[in-house]
């Protein structure tokens, strides 16, 4: 029971992680707190859903199941990046040189936003996504695991490994890290800020859109409310691996599914939601700079 759990708990901490990316990156470079970004999960997820239903109406999911399972992921994640430029021009762009509080609002009205037009464009019954991958465990020596979970770990730990390269390595990744360390001292180099901030929520926004098709696929089902809460765990996930902290994010994803799975097991399923909340209160009275954060001196 214990290995079954701990995989369970891997294979939700890989979700949280990639959600938590977004938060954090986000952060790291505006400082802001952008709590419309579960809903863009919410959005993946749906997508997820709409492209297969396309994709079996024509029938490649019978003809090339993978091709229709990459093209889904792709095109999901490519109207997710539209969505969150879309968002960043029109609700924050405005308002990155006013009161802190003003983006704040923004973000917020922007999930409530969101929330309803999916409740109104798709409805407010649950969307259900077909089980197209095997779900039945197979044995991998003595570690029970099913096709499903092996699939969304490694696609999420491809999709980190693929974000710690390209921060470290790409032009553009530089680009990001030299503005989120100092935006006046990056734009005074030359470095197009606008840009970089817009690419960072593309690609926080592709991650979340990758994590809501893969839990549709996992659970089997999608409904307009689910990215409030997985937003909620997802931030809790960056604020314990440390805000700002690319592998903070990674690591306080898996630990955060780590302990809600391994704690709905020995504890109590019914306080399975309670447990991120009780590690975001924790963390932020003992340790609010996170596991991995920066212990930033005092000027």
């Amino acid at each position: 029971m214990f290995l079954q759990q701990l995989i369970n708990g891997l294979t939700l901490g890989a979700v949280y992680a990639l959600v938590a990316l977004g938060y954090t990156m986000v952060y790291g470079i505006l400082e802001l707190i952008n709590f419309a970004h579960g809903e863009i999960y919410m959005i993946g997820a749906y997508l997820g859903i709409i492209y297969l239903a396309f994709f079996t109406a024509i029938g490649l999911t019978e003809f090339h199941l993978v091709l229709s399972l990459v093209l889904v992921f792709i095109l999901s994640a490519a109207t997710c990046a539209g969505y969150g430029l879309t968002m960043e021009r029109i609700a924050y762009r405005p308002l990155r040189s006013a009161h802190r509080l003003s983006p704040l609002i923004s973000a917020i009205g922007v999930s409530i936003f969101l929330q309803n037009y999916v409740m109104l464009s798709q409805g407010s019954a649950d969307k259900v996504f077909p089980y197209i991958l095997p779900v039945r465990p197979f044995v991998e020596g003595d570690i029970p695991i099913s096709g499903i979970q092996l699939f969304i770990m490694t696609a999420a730990f491809l999709l980190m490994g693929g974000l710690h390269l390209f921060v470290r390595k790409a032009r553009l990744g530089k680009a990001m890290r030299a503005t989120a360390q100092d935006r006046v001292m990056a734009l005074l180099c030359g470095i197009p800020i606008d840009h970089v901030i817009a690419v960072t929520f593309a690609i926080g926004s592709i991650l979340a859109a990758s994590a809501g098709v893969m839990v549709v696929m996992y659970y089997g089902v999608a409904h307009f409310f689910i990215g409030y809460v997985a937003g909620i765990k997802a931030f809790t996930a960056a604020v314990l691996g440390g805000i700002g902290s690319i592998p903070g994010a990674m690591v306080g994803g898996l630990l955060l599914g780590l302990v809600e799975s391994l704690g709905a097991a020995y504890v109590s399923s019914e306080f399975k939601d309670g447990f991120a909340f009780l590690i975001l209160i924790l963390v932020l009275i003992f340790r609010p700079t996170g596991l991995l954060g920066e212990r930033v001196p005092d000027r």
